[in-house]
Protein backbone atom coordinates (compact mmCIF):
# COMPACT_ATOMS: atom_id res chain seq x y z
CA UNK A 1 0.00 0.00 0.00
CA UNK A 2 1.30 3.48 -0.79
CA UNK A 3 0.80 6.35 1.59
CA UNK A 4 -1.47 9.00 0.11
CA UNK A 5 -2.25 12.68 0.56
CA UNK A 6 1.31 13.89 1.15
CA UNK A 7 3.46 16.20 -0.94
CA UNK A 8 6.41 14.45 -2.57
CA UNK A 9 9.96 15.54 -3.37
CA UNK A 10 13.34 13.91 -4.05
CA UNK A 11 14.79 11.71 -1.37
CA UNK A 12 16.82 13.86 1.07
CA UNK A 13 19.91 13.29 3.10
CA UNK A 14 18.69 11.42 6.25
CA UNK A 15 20.48 13.73 8.69
CA UNK A 16 19.00 16.78 7.00
CA UNK A 17 15.55 15.19 6.95
CA UNK A 18 15.66 14.39 10.61
CA UNK A 19 16.78 17.90 11.44
CA UNK A 20 14.02 19.36 9.28
CA UNK A 21 11.35 17.24 10.91
CA UNK A 22 12.22 18.85 14.22
CA UNK A 23 12.02 22.36 12.82
CA UNK A 24 8.28 22.62 12.66
CA UNK A 25 6.01 24.91 14.60
CA UNK A 26 2.74 24.52 16.41
CA UNK A 27 1.33 27.94 15.71
CA UNK A 28 -1.24 27.26 12.99
CA UNK A 29 -0.20 29.94 10.50
CA UNK A 30 3.53 29.29 10.82
CA UNK A 31 2.97 25.54 10.79
CA UNK A 32 1.25 25.71 7.40
CA UNK A 33 4.08 27.80 5.98
CA UNK A 34 6.83 25.52 7.22
CA UNK A 35 4.90 22.44 6.13
CA UNK A 36 5.28 23.57 2.52
CA UNK A 37 9.02 24.10 2.67
CA UNK A 38 11.30 21.79 0.71
CA UNK A 39 13.09 20.55 3.82
CA UNK A 40 9.83 19.55 5.47
CA UNK A 41 8.60 17.76 2.35
CA UNK A 42 11.90 15.91 2.02
CA UNK A 43 11.64 14.68 5.60
CA UNK A 44 8.05 13.67 4.99
CA UNK A 45 9.04 11.66 1.90
CA UNK A 46 11.59 9.70 3.90
CA UNK A 47 8.98 8.91 6.54
CA UNK A 48 6.51 7.84 3.86
CA UNK A 49 8.99 5.37 2.44
CA UNK A 50 9.58 3.98 5.92
CA UNK A 51 5.85 3.46 6.42
CA UNK A 52 5.49 1.76 3.04
CA UNK A 53 8.22 -0.75 3.91
CA UNK A 54 6.48 -1.52 7.19
CA UNK A 55 3.21 -2.59 5.57
CA UNK A 56 2.39 -6.30 5.57
CA UNK A 57 1.71 -7.88 2.22
CA UNK A 58 -1.35 -9.53 3.74
CA UNK A 59 -3.41 -6.98 5.70
CA UNK A 60 -4.51 -8.01 9.18
CA UNK A 61 -7.63 -6.81 10.90
CA UNK A 62 -7.09 -8.34 14.38
CA UNK A 63 -10.73 -9.28 14.83
CA UNK A 64 -12.25 -5.90 13.93
CA UNK A 65 -14.82 -7.74 11.79
CA UNK A 66 -16.57 -8.66 15.04
CA UNK A 67 -17.29 -4.95 15.51
CA UNK A 68 -18.69 -4.68 11.98
CA UNK A 69 -15.57 -3.01 10.57
CA UNK A 70 -14.68 -3.98 7.03
CA UNK A 71 -12.96 -2.73 3.88
CA UNK A 72 -10.32 -1.12 6.07
CA UNK A 73 -6.96 0.30 5.09
CA UNK A 74 -3.97 -0.89 7.09
CA UNK A 75 -4.55 -1.82 10.71
CA UNK A 76 -1.59 -1.27 13.03
CA UNK A 77 -1.59 -2.98 16.41
CA UNK A 78 0.52 -1.94 19.41
CA UNK A 79 3.24 -0.23 17.41
CA UNK A 80 6.47 0.69 19.17
CA UNK A 81 6.72 4.25 20.48
CA UNK A 82 9.27 5.42 17.85
CA UNK A 83 7.10 3.98 15.08
CA UNK A 84 3.98 5.72 16.37
CA UNK A 85 5.91 8.98 16.52
CA UNK A 86 7.07 8.50 12.94
CA UNK A 87 3.54 7.77 11.78
CA UNK A 88 2.16 10.84 13.55
CA UNK A 89 4.82 13.05 11.96
CA UNK A 90 4.37 11.54 8.51
CA UNK A 91 0.63 12.13 8.67
CA UNK A 92 1.16 15.73 9.77
CA UNK A 93 -0.77 15.11 13.01
CA UNK A 94 1.97 16.51 15.22
CA UNK A 95 5.41 18.09 15.47
CA UNK A 96 8.42 17.52 17.72
CA UNK A 97 9.43 19.83 20.55
CA UNK A 98 13.09 20.32 21.41
CA UNK A 99 12.70 18.07 24.45
CA UNK A 100 11.70 15.17 22.16
CA UNK A 101 8.01 15.13 23.06
CA UNK A 102 5.37 14.94 20.35
CA UNK A 103 3.17 18.03 20.29
CA UNK A 104 -0.37 18.20 18.89
CA UNK A 105 -2.98 20.91 18.53
CA UNK A 106 -6.47 19.63 19.33
CA UNK A 107 -8.24 22.49 17.57
CA UNK A 108 -11.63 23.66 18.76
CA UNK A 109 -11.88 21.16 21.60
CA UNK A 110 -9.08 21.82 24.08
CA UNK A 111 -10.75 20.02 26.97
CA UNK A 112 -13.53 17.61 27.74
CA UNK A 113 -16.91 18.51 26.31
CA UNK A 114 -19.43 17.47 29.00
CA UNK A 115 -22.40 18.71 26.99
CA UNK A 116 -21.54 16.25 24.24
CA UNK A 117 -21.37 13.13 26.42
CA UNK A 118 -24.28 10.67 26.36
CA UNK A 119 -25.22 7.31 27.87
CA UNK A 120 -27.26 4.87 25.85
CA UNK A 121 -30.65 4.54 27.52
CA UNK A 122 -31.63 0.88 27.47
CA UNK A 123 -33.58 -1.41 29.80
CA UNK A 124 -30.57 -3.25 31.25
CA UNK A 125 -29.11 -0.18 32.90
CA UNK A 126 -31.90 2.39 32.90
CA UNK A 127 -32.83 2.10 36.57
CA UNK A 128 -29.22 2.14 37.77
CA UNK A 129 -27.96 5.28 36.06
CA UNK A 130 -28.21 8.56 37.93
CA UNK A 131 -29.64 10.64 35.09
CA UNK A 132 -28.74 14.32 35.38
CA UNK A 133 -27.19 17.16 33.39
CA UNK A 134 -23.98 15.17 32.98
CA UNK A 135 -25.51 11.72 32.50
CA UNK A 136 -27.72 12.49 29.53
CA UNK A 137 -29.62 9.67 27.78
CA UNK A 138 -29.43 8.93 24.08
CA UNK A 139 -31.77 6.43 22.47
CA UNK A 140 -30.61 3.04 21.25
CA UNK A 141 -31.80 4.05 17.79
CA UNK A 142 -29.57 7.14 17.72
CA UNK A 143 -26.63 5.14 19.03
CA UNK A 144 -27.08 2.56 16.26
CA UNK A 145 -27.30 5.34 13.69
CA UNK A 146 -24.08 6.92 14.97
CA UNK A 147 -22.36 3.55 15.12
CA UNK A 148 -23.27 2.85 11.49
CA UNK A 149 -21.75 6.21 10.58
CA UNK A 150 -18.57 5.20 12.40
CA UNK A 151 -18.43 1.91 10.47
CA UNK A 152 -18.93 3.75 7.21
CA UNK A 153 -16.32 6.37 8.09
CA UNK A 154 -13.51 3.90 8.83
CA UNK A 155 -13.88 2.07 5.53
CA UNK A 156 -10.74 2.55 3.47
CA UNK A 157 -8.94 4.24 6.37
CA UNK A 158 -5.90 3.15 8.31
CA UNK A 159 -6.56 2.40 11.97
CA UNK A 160 -4.35 2.12 15.03
CA UNK A 161 -5.10 -0.40 17.78
CA UNK A 162 -3.92 -0.43 21.36
CA UNK A 163 -4.67 -3.68 23.16
CA UNK A 164 -3.84 -3.46 26.84
CA UNK A 165 -5.35 -3.32 30.29
CA UNK A 166 -6.88 -1.12 32.97
CA UNK A 167 -6.23 -1.98 36.62
CA UNK A 168 -2.76 -2.69 38.00
CA UNK A 169 -4.05 -5.34 40.41
CA UNK A 170 -4.20 -8.56 38.35
CA UNK A 171 -7.23 -9.69 40.37
CA UNK A 172 -9.25 -6.78 38.97
CA UNK A 173 -7.54 -6.19 35.66
CA UNK A 174 -9.77 -5.41 32.68
CA UNK A 175 -8.84 -5.83 29.02
CA UNK A 176 -9.22 -2.70 26.91
CA UNK A 177 -9.01 -2.09 23.16
CA UNK A 178 -8.56 1.47 21.90
CA UNK A 179 -9.19 1.99 18.17
CA UNK A 180 -7.82 5.25 16.80
CA UNK A 181 -7.98 7.18 13.57
CA UNK A 182 -4.85 9.08 14.62
CA UNK A 183 -1.43 7.63 15.43
CA UNK A 184 -0.90 10.45 17.96
CA UNK A 185 -4.00 9.46 19.92
CA UNK A 186 -2.87 5.84 19.83
CA UNK A 187 0.41 7.01 21.37
CA UNK A 188 -1.69 8.63 24.09
CA UNK A 189 -3.47 5.32 24.75
CA UNK A 190 -0.16 3.45 24.75
CA UNK A 191 1.23 5.78 27.42
CA UNK A 192 -1.86 6.17 29.59
CA UNK A 193 -3.08 2.60 29.89
CA UNK A 194 -1.31 -0.57 30.97
CA UNK A 195 0.80 -2.17 28.28
CA UNK A 196 0.58 -5.89 27.54
CA UNK A 197 3.53 -8.24 27.08
CA UNK A 198 3.97 -10.11 23.81
CA UNK A 199 2.62 -13.23 25.49
CA UNK A 200 -0.41 -11.36 26.82
CA UNK A 201 -1.10 -9.84 23.40
CA UNK A 202 -1.36 -13.30 21.87
CA UNK A 203 -4.36 -14.05 24.11
CA UNK A 204 -5.72 -10.57 24.72
CA UNK A 205 -9.46 -10.19 25.23
CA UNK A 206 -11.07 -6.76 25.22
CA UNK A 207 -13.65 -6.21 27.95
CA UNK A 208 -13.96 -2.52 27.00
CA UNK A 209 -13.69 -1.00 23.52
CA UNK A 210 -13.22 2.68 22.67
CA UNK A 211 -13.42 3.88 19.06
CA UNK A 212 -12.06 7.41 18.55
CA UNK A 213 -12.54 8.96 15.10
CA UNK A 214 -12.13 12.73 15.53
CA UNK A 215 -12.57 13.34 11.81
CA UNK A 216 -16.17 12.13 11.90
CA UNK A 217 -18.60 14.88 12.78
CA UNK A 218 -22.10 14.15 14.03
CA UNK A 219 -25.28 15.95 13.03
CA UNK A 220 -27.48 17.17 15.90
CA UNK A 221 -30.65 17.00 13.78
CA UNK A 222 -30.01 13.43 12.65
CA UNK A 223 -28.18 11.95 15.64
CA UNK A 224 -29.95 13.49 18.62
CA UNK A 225 -26.78 15.13 19.90
CA UNK A 226 -25.82 18.73 20.70
CA UNK A 227 -22.98 19.51 18.28
CA UNK A 228 -20.62 17.87 15.82
CA UNK A 229 -18.80 16.23 18.75
CA UNK A 230 -20.10 13.15 20.52
CA UNK A 231 -18.93 10.83 23.29
CA UNK A 232 -21.42 8.00 23.65
CA UNK A 233 -21.07 5.30 26.32
CA UNK A 234 -22.92 2.02 25.89
CA UNK A 235 -22.63 0.16 29.18
CA UNK A 236 -24.44 -2.97 28.00
CA UNK A 237 -22.13 -3.41 25.03
CA UNK A 238 -19.11 -2.05 26.95
CA UNK A 239 -18.25 0.23 24.07
CA UNK A 240 -17.62 3.95 23.65
CA UNK A 241 -17.66 5.89 20.37
CA UNK A 242 -16.02 9.31 20.13
CA UNK A 243 -16.18 11.70 17.19
CA UNK A 244 -15.64 15.34 16.37
CA UNK A 245 -13.08 16.03 19.13
CA UNK A 246 -9.30 15.57 18.99
CA UNK A 247 -8.91 16.02 22.75
CA UNK A 248 -7.33 12.80 24.01
CA UNK A 249 -8.72 13.20 27.51
CA UNK A 250 -12.09 12.04 26.20
CA UNK A 251 -10.57 8.58 25.70
CA UNK A 252 -9.11 8.47 29.19
CA UNK A 253 -12.25 9.62 30.96
CA UNK A 254 -14.54 7.37 28.91
CA UNK A 255 -12.62 4.36 30.19
CA UNK A 256 -12.80 5.83 33.71
CA UNK A 257 -16.60 6.12 33.37
CA UNK A 258 -16.75 2.44 32.42
CA UNK A 259 -14.62 1.55 35.45
CA UNK A 260 -16.83 3.70 37.70
CA UNK A 261 -19.76 1.52 36.72
CA UNK A 262 -18.30 -1.97 36.48
CA UNK A 263 -15.87 -1.87 39.43
CA UNK A 264 -18.76 -1.34 41.85
CA UNK A 265 -20.11 -4.72 40.68
CA UNK A 266 -16.89 -6.28 41.97
CA UNK A 267 -16.93 -4.46 45.32
CA UNK A 268 -14.17 -2.07 44.28
CA UNK A 269 -14.56 1.64 45.08
CA UNK A 270 -13.44 3.62 42.01
CA UNK A 271 -11.83 6.92 43.00
CA UNK A 272 -10.77 10.10 41.23
CA UNK A 273 -7.66 10.70 43.31
CA UNK A 274 -3.89 10.44 43.43
CA UNK A 275 -2.05 8.03 45.72
CA UNK A 276 1.43 7.64 47.13
CA UNK A 277 3.32 5.52 49.65
CA UNK A 278 6.09 6.05 52.19
CA UNK A 279 9.14 3.82 52.63
CA UNK A 280 7.24 1.73 55.20
CA UNK A 281 4.41 0.93 52.79
CA UNK A 282 1.86 3.34 54.29
CA UNK A 283 -0.51 4.50 51.55
CA UNK A 284 -2.23 7.89 51.29
CA UNK A 285 -5.02 9.09 49.00
CA UNK A 286 -5.45 12.67 47.75
CA UNK A 287 -8.80 13.86 46.41
CA UNK A 288 -9.18 17.31 44.92
CA UNK A 289 -10.58 19.26 41.99
CA UNK A 290 -8.55 21.40 39.59
CA UNK A 291 -6.69 24.22 41.33
CA UNK A 292 -6.60 22.60 44.76
CA UNK A 293 -2.93 21.57 44.53
CA UNK A 294 -3.51 17.84 44.26
CA UNK A 295 -0.59 17.25 41.89
CA UNK A 296 1.79 19.47 43.85
CA UNK A 297 0.87 18.13 47.30
CA UNK A 298 0.88 14.45 46.30
CA UNK A 299 4.23 14.81 44.46
CA UNK A 300 6.25 14.44 47.64
CA UNK A 301 9.94 13.61 47.03
CA UNK A 302 10.01 11.63 50.28
CA UNK A 303 7.20 9.33 49.09
CA UNK A 304 6.70 7.10 46.06
CA UNK A 305 3.91 7.74 43.56
CA UNK A 306 1.32 5.00 43.03
CA UNK A 307 -0.71 7.02 40.55
CA UNK A 308 -1.79 10.57 39.79
CA UNK A 309 -5.49 10.35 38.98
CA UNK A 310 -7.56 7.14 39.05
CA UNK A 311 -7.56 4.32 41.58
CA UNK A 312 -9.61 1.47 42.97
CA UNK A 313 -9.96 0.46 46.64
CA UNK A 314 -10.62 -3.25 46.89
CA UNK A 315 -10.69 -5.77 49.72
CA UNK A 316 -6.92 -6.06 49.25
CA UNK A 317 -5.95 -2.40 49.13
CA UNK A 318 -5.44 0.39 46.60
CA UNK A 319 -4.42 0.01 42.96
CA UNK A 320 -3.89 2.36 40.06
CA UNK A 321 -6.29 2.01 37.14
CA UNK A 322 -3.73 3.37 34.69
CA UNK A 323 -0.15 2.94 33.54
CA UNK A 324 0.60 6.59 32.90
CA UNK A 325 0.02 10.20 33.91
CA UNK A 326 -1.89 13.06 32.27
CA UNK A 327 -0.55 16.24 33.84
CA UNK A 328 -1.45 19.88 33.30
CA UNK A 329 1.52 21.90 32.06
CA UNK A 330 0.30 25.50 32.32
CA UNK A 331 2.88 27.48 34.33
CA UNK A 332 4.99 24.33 34.73
CA UNK A 333 8.50 24.98 36.04
CA UNK A 334 11.46 22.75 36.72
CA UNK A 335 11.87 24.32 40.15
CA UNK A 336 8.34 23.60 41.39
CA UNK A 337 7.56 20.32 39.62
CA UNK A 338 10.87 18.74 38.56
CA UNK A 339 9.44 15.24 38.15
CA UNK A 340 6.84 16.31 35.60
CA UNK A 341 9.34 18.59 33.88
CA UNK A 342 11.82 15.74 33.41
CA UNK A 343 9.08 13.34 32.27
CA UNK A 344 8.38 15.48 29.19
CA UNK A 345 10.74 13.80 26.76
CA UNK A 346 10.67 11.47 23.77
CA UNK A 347 7.54 9.31 23.95
CA UNK A 348 5.52 11.90 25.84
CA UNK A 349 2.57 13.56 24.11
CA UNK A 350 1.86 17.26 24.70
CA UNK A 351 -1.48 18.86 23.85
CA UNK A 352 -1.85 22.54 22.90
CA UNK A 353 1.51 23.59 24.32
CA UNK A 354 2.89 26.57 22.38
CA UNK A 355 6.40 26.11 20.96
CA UNK A 356 8.97 28.75 20.09
CA UNK A 357 8.94 29.13 16.27
CA UNK A 358 12.73 28.80 15.99
CA UNK A 359 13.94 26.61 18.85
CA UNK A 360 10.77 24.50 19.28
CA UNK A 361 11.18 25.07 23.01
CA UNK A 362 7.86 24.78 24.93
CA UNK A 363 6.49 27.91 26.57
CA UNK A 364 4.47 26.49 29.43
CA UNK A 365 3.32 29.95 30.48
CA UNK A 366 1.63 30.63 27.14
CA UNK A 367 -2.07 29.85 27.41
CA UNK A 368 -3.14 31.35 24.09
CA UNK A 369 -4.59 28.03 22.91
CA UNK A 370 -5.97 27.00 26.30
CA UNK A 371 -5.16 27.07 30.00
CA UNK A 372 -5.73 23.30 29.89
CA UNK A 373 -2.39 22.40 28.30
CA UNK A 374 -1.53 18.77 28.99
CA UNK A 375 1.14 16.11 28.71
CA UNK A 376 0.75 12.32 28.76
CA UNK A 377 3.63 10.02 29.69
CA UNK A 378 4.08 6.53 31.17
CA UNK A 379 4.34 6.39 34.94
CA UNK A 380 7.85 4.95 34.80
CA UNK A 381 9.02 8.29 33.39
CA UNK A 382 8.72 9.39 37.04
CA UNK A 383 11.78 8.18 39.00
CA UNK A 384 10.18 7.57 42.39
CA UNK A 385 7.20 5.31 41.67
CA UNK A 386 5.67 2.11 42.96
CA UNK A 387 5.76 -0.68 40.36
CA UNK A 388 3.44 -2.43 40.03
CA UNK A 389 1.20 0.47 41.07
CA UNK A 390 -0.44 -1.25 44.03
CA UNK A 391 -0.58 -0.29 47.71
CA UNK A 392 -2.16 -1.42 50.95
CA UNK A 393 -5.24 0.03 52.60
CA UNK A 394 -4.69 3.77 53.10
CA UNK A 395 -3.62 5.07 56.47
CA UNK A 396 -4.59 8.62 55.50
CA UNK A 397 -7.22 10.09 53.17
CA UNK A 398 -6.86 13.76 52.25
CA UNK A 399 -9.65 15.91 50.78
CA UNK A 400 -8.13 19.05 49.20
CA UNK A 401 -10.18 22.22 48.82
CA UNK A 402 -9.12 25.69 47.69
CA UNK A 403 -11.63 27.73 49.69
CA UNK A 404 -11.59 31.27 48.28
CA UNK A 405 -14.07 32.41 50.97
CA UNK A 406 -11.44 32.06 53.70
CA UNK A 407 -13.78 30.01 55.89
CA UNK A 408 -12.49 26.43 56.13
CA UNK A 409 -9.59 25.61 58.46
CA UNK A 410 -6.23 24.85 56.83
CA UNK A 411 -6.53 21.29 58.15
CA UNK A 412 -9.27 19.47 60.03
CA UNK A 413 -9.95 15.86 60.98
CA UNK A 414 -13.23 14.28 59.87
CA UNK A 415 -15.33 11.55 61.42
CA UNK A 416 -16.45 8.75 59.11
CA UNK A 417 -19.89 10.35 58.61
CA UNK A 418 -18.31 13.73 57.97
CA UNK A 419 -15.96 12.09 55.49
CA UNK A 420 -18.94 10.72 53.58
CA UNK A 421 -20.66 14.12 53.64
CA UNK A 422 -17.67 16.10 52.38
CA UNK A 423 -16.80 13.35 49.89
CA UNK A 424 -20.28 13.64 48.38
CA UNK A 425 -20.00 17.44 48.42
CA UNK A 426 -16.64 17.56 46.61
CA UNK A 427 -16.17 21.25 47.36
CA UNK A 428 -13.73 23.85 46.05
CA UNK A 429 -14.21 27.37 44.68
CA UNK A 430 -13.65 29.13 41.38
CA UNK A 431 -11.96 32.49 41.44
CA UNK A 432 -12.92 35.76 39.81
CA UNK A 433 -11.32 36.00 36.39
CA UNK A 434 -10.83 32.27 35.83
CA UNK A 435 -13.98 32.04 33.71
CA UNK A 436 -16.07 34.59 31.87
CA UNK A 437 -18.89 35.98 34.00
CA UNK A 438 -17.29 35.16 37.35
CA UNK A 439 -16.76 38.42 39.25
CA UNK A 440 -16.42 37.01 42.77
CA UNK A 441 -15.53 33.66 44.34
CA UNK A 442 -17.99 30.95 43.40
CA UNK A 443 -18.63 27.72 45.31
CA UNK A 444 -18.16 24.62 43.18
CA UNK A 445 -19.40 21.15 44.12
CA UNK A 446 -18.41 18.02 42.21
CA UNK A 447 -19.74 14.87 43.87
CA UNK A 448 -17.00 12.50 45.01
CA UNK A 449 -14.49 14.90 43.43
CA UNK A 450 -15.39 13.44 40.03
CA UNK A 451 -19.05 14.08 39.24
CA UNK A 452 -18.69 14.12 35.41
CA UNK A 453 -17.47 10.51 35.46
CA UNK A 454 -19.98 8.94 37.86
CA UNK A 455 -22.78 6.98 36.17
CA UNK A 456 -24.28 5.98 39.51
CA UNK A 457 -25.61 8.05 42.38
CA UNK A 458 -22.96 9.67 44.57
CA UNK A 459 -24.56 7.89 47.52
CA UNK A 460 -23.39 4.54 46.12
CA UNK A 461 -19.75 5.62 46.14
CA UNK A 462 -20.05 7.36 49.51
CA UNK A 463 -21.51 4.26 51.14
CA UNK A 464 -18.61 2.22 49.74
CA UNK A 465 -16.16 4.73 51.18
CA UNK A 466 -17.92 4.69 54.55
CA UNK A 467 -17.84 0.90 54.66
CA UNK A 468 -14.08 0.88 54.06
CA UNK A 469 -13.45 3.58 56.64
CA UNK A 470 -15.43 1.63 59.24
CA UNK A 471 -13.58 -1.56 58.41
CA UNK A 472 -10.17 0.13 58.68
CA UNK A 473 -11.09 2.61 61.40
CA UNK A 474 -8.03 1.80 63.48
CA UNK A 475 -5.61 2.82 60.74
CA UNK A 476 -7.38 5.14 58.27
CA UNK A 477 -7.77 8.81 59.19
CA UNK A 478 -9.52 11.39 57.00
CA UNK A 479 -8.53 15.04 56.80
CA UNK A 480 -9.86 18.05 54.95
CA UNK A 481 -7.04 20.38 53.88
CA UNK A 482 -7.82 23.92 52.74
CA UNK A 483 -5.18 25.13 50.27
CA UNK A 484 -7.12 28.36 49.71
CA UNK A 485 -7.42 31.59 51.66
CA UNK A 486 -6.97 32.68 55.25
CA UNK A 487 -7.60 35.99 57.02
CA UNK A 488 -10.40 36.92 54.66
CA UNK A 489 -11.80 35.93 51.29
CA UNK A 490 -9.96 36.15 47.98
CA UNK A 491 -8.98 39.79 47.45
CA UNK A 492 -8.79 40.49 51.19
CA UNK A 493 -6.98 37.62 52.85
CA UNK A 494 -3.95 35.74 51.58
CA UNK A 495 -3.47 32.23 50.28
CA UNK A 496 -2.20 29.74 52.84
CA UNK A 497 1.54 29.31 52.35
CA UNK A 498 2.47 26.07 50.59
CA UNK A 499 5.17 25.36 53.20
CA UNK A 500 2.49 25.31 55.90
CA UNK A 501 0.21 23.09 53.82
CA UNK A 502 3.07 20.65 53.25
CA UNK A 503 3.85 20.63 56.99
CA UNK A 504 0.20 19.90 57.86
CA UNK A 505 -0.08 17.13 55.29
CA UNK A 506 3.19 15.63 56.54
CA UNK A 507 1.84 15.69 60.09
CA UNK A 508 -1.31 13.89 58.96
CA UNK A 509 0.63 11.25 57.04
CA UNK A 510 3.17 10.64 59.79
CA UNK A 511 0.50 10.03 62.44
CA UNK A 512 1.43 13.14 64.43
CA UNK A 513 -2.16 14.39 64.28
CA UNK A 514 -3.41 11.22 65.95
CA UNK A 515 -1.93 12.51 69.20
CA UNK A 516 -2.97 16.16 69.41
CA UNK A 517 -5.92 17.97 70.98
CA UNK A 518 -8.83 19.06 68.78
CA UNK A 519 -11.82 21.37 69.06
CA UNK A 520 -14.86 21.36 66.72
CA UNK A 521 -15.62 24.13 64.30
CA UNK A 522 -18.87 25.72 65.53
CA UNK A 523 -20.55 25.62 62.10
CA UNK A 524 -18.82 22.94 60.01
CA UNK A 525 -18.29 20.59 62.99
CA UNK A 526 -14.95 19.27 61.67
CA UNK A 527 -12.18 18.92 64.27
CA UNK A 528 -9.46 21.57 64.29
CA UNK A 529 -6.06 20.62 65.78
CA UNK A 530 -4.63 22.84 68.50
CA UNK A 531 -1.09 22.48 67.19
CA UNK A 532 0.87 21.19 64.19
CA UNK A 533 4.65 21.04 64.00
CA UNK A 534 6.09 23.80 61.83
CA UNK A 535 2.80 25.72 61.57
CA UNK A 536 1.89 28.88 63.55
CA UNK A 537 -0.93 27.89 65.90
CA UNK A 538 -2.81 31.15 65.25
CA UNK A 539 -3.63 30.18 61.63
CA UNK A 540 -5.14 26.78 62.51
CA UNK A 541 -8.50 28.25 63.53
CA UNK A 542 -9.62 30.38 60.56
CA UNK A 543 -11.78 32.72 62.67
CA UNK A 544 -8.69 33.88 64.54
CA UNK A 545 -7.09 35.06 61.29
CA UNK A 546 -9.90 37.50 60.46
CA UNK A 547 -9.68 41.03 61.82
CA UNK A 548 -13.48 41.27 61.78
CA UNK A 549 -14.74 38.18 63.62
CA UNK A 550 -18.40 38.95 62.91
CA UNK A 551 -17.62 39.19 59.20
CA UNK A 552 -16.08 35.71 59.43
CA UNK A 553 -19.20 34.35 61.10
CA UNK A 554 -21.41 35.77 58.33
CA UNK A 555 -19.14 34.35 55.64
CA UNK A 556 -19.03 30.95 57.34
CA UNK A 557 -22.82 30.78 57.59
CA UNK A 558 -23.18 31.77 53.93
CA UNK A 559 -20.79 29.01 52.81
CA UNK A 560 -22.56 26.53 55.09
CA UNK A 561 -25.86 27.47 53.45
CA UNK A 562 -24.37 26.67 50.05
CA UNK A 563 -23.26 23.27 51.30
CA UNK A 564 -26.73 22.52 52.65
CA UNK A 565 -28.45 23.69 49.46
CA UNK A 566 -26.14 21.59 47.33
CA UNK A 567 -26.70 18.50 49.48
CA UNK A 568 -30.46 18.62 48.97
CA UNK A 569 -29.99 16.96 45.58
CA UNK A 570 -28.81 13.77 47.30
CA UNK A 571 -32.30 12.49 47.98
CA UNK A 572 -31.13 8.98 48.86
CA UNK A 573 -28.55 10.06 51.47
CA UNK A 574 -29.17 8.82 55.00
CA UNK A 575 -30.08 11.24 57.78
CA UNK A 576 -26.84 10.34 59.57
CA UNK A 577 -24.82 11.65 56.63
CA UNK A 578 -26.97 14.78 56.32
CA UNK A 579 -26.56 15.51 60.04
CA UNK A 580 -22.76 15.30 59.66
CA UNK A 581 -22.81 18.45 57.52
CA UNK A 582 -22.66 22.08 58.66
CA UNK A 583 -25.36 23.87 60.60
CA UNK A 584 -25.85 27.63 60.31
CA UNK A 585 -29.07 28.36 62.26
Amino acid sequence: MSVQNYNTSPKPNMEEATRSSRNTYQDVAAFKTIKNTLAYNQALTTMKETLTLEHDQTPKTYGLEALGMKNLGHVYRNLAIPTLVEHALARAEAILADNGALCINTGKYTGRSPNDKFIVDEPNIRDEIHWNKLNVPISEQNFKRLYRQVLSYVQGRDLYLFDGYVGCDPNYRVGVRIINQYASQNLFAHQLFIRATEEELANHQADFTVIAVPGLQGDPEINGINSEAFIVVNFSQKIVIIGGSKYSGEIKKSVFSLMNYFMTKRNVLPMHCSANMDDKGNTALFFGLSGTGKTTISADPTRRLIGDDEHGWSEDGVFNFEGGCYAKTIALSKENEPQIWDAIRFGALMENVVLDPVTRHPDYNDGRLTENTRVAYPIDYIPNVVLPSVGGHPTAVIFLSADAFGVLPPIAKLTNRQAMYYFMSGYTSKLAGTERGITEPEATFSACFGKPFLPLSATVYAEMLGERLRKHNSTASVYLVNTGWSGGPYGVGSRIQIKYTRAMVSAALSGELDHVTYHPHPIFKMLIPQSVSGVPSEILDPRNTWADKEAYDRQAKELARRFVDNFKRFTTASQEIIDAGPSFE
